[in-house]
């Protein structure tokens, strides 16, 4: 079992008797399985019961750091580098709106931080999503359309992001860090 569909992330295998099976938690909204059988018995197979997360977990989480991040009192008391780096975590694995929701506290961090404080480089396999996305829009632009909430928190996270390290002087690193030497290549041919 796992949380991607090639059963590379957060990855659980189980084998024999049910005292061999461990309870586990899977972030995001959907679970894969495969069953393979090596023929061994002939029993049925396996049966497992897949219950929602903590009631609140992510939730109370979220609504606890969103708070703590909106008090000015309380930011210059945070470790914004460790947060940063927790919640570019949650928004490169979760899906749904749990990766919104993580983005929105990215955005939050991105506003109270200072320089040092933020590995931006950390947001590249975000800002691959975001590329993927854009150039996929360019590509339906016979289509009319709204922008997924996704497109759009991704959009003004970088947006954000972009004035924050202009505002700092640091725009030109920032660039270059998030783009790898073909997109640099790509862009300056074109």
């Amino acid at each position: 079992m796992a949380s991607s569909s090639d059963f590379q992330q957060d990855r659980h295998s189980f084998s024999g008797s049910p005292q061999k099976w461990n309870d586990f938690e899977l972030p995001g909204d959907t679970l894969y399985y495969r069953f393979t059988s090596d023929m061994s018995n002939t029993e049925w197979g396996y049966k497992f019961t897949v219950t929602a997360g903590h009631l609140g977990r992510f939730q109370t989480g979220f609504e606890i750091l969103k708070q703590m991040l909106s008090e000015d009192k309380v930011v210059p008391h945070l470790p914004l580098g460790r947060i940063w780096e927790w919640q570019v975590g949650v928004a490169c694995r979760q899906t749904g709106h749990q990766r919104l929701k993580a983005i929105h506290l990215l955005l939050k961090v991105v506003q109270c931080s200072t320089q040092r404080d933020c590995d931006l480089t950390l947001l590249k396999p975000l800002w691959q999503l975001f590329t993927h996305m854009e150039n996929n829009l360019c590509q339906d632009m016979a289509k009319p359309g709204i922008l997924l909430p996704l497109h759009r928190a991704l959009a003004e996270l970088f947006f954000v992001t972009e004035n924050r390290v202009a505002e700092l002087g640091t725009l030109q690193e920032y660039l270059l860090a998030l783009n790898t030497e073909d997109h640099l290549h790509r862009c300056t041919a074109q």
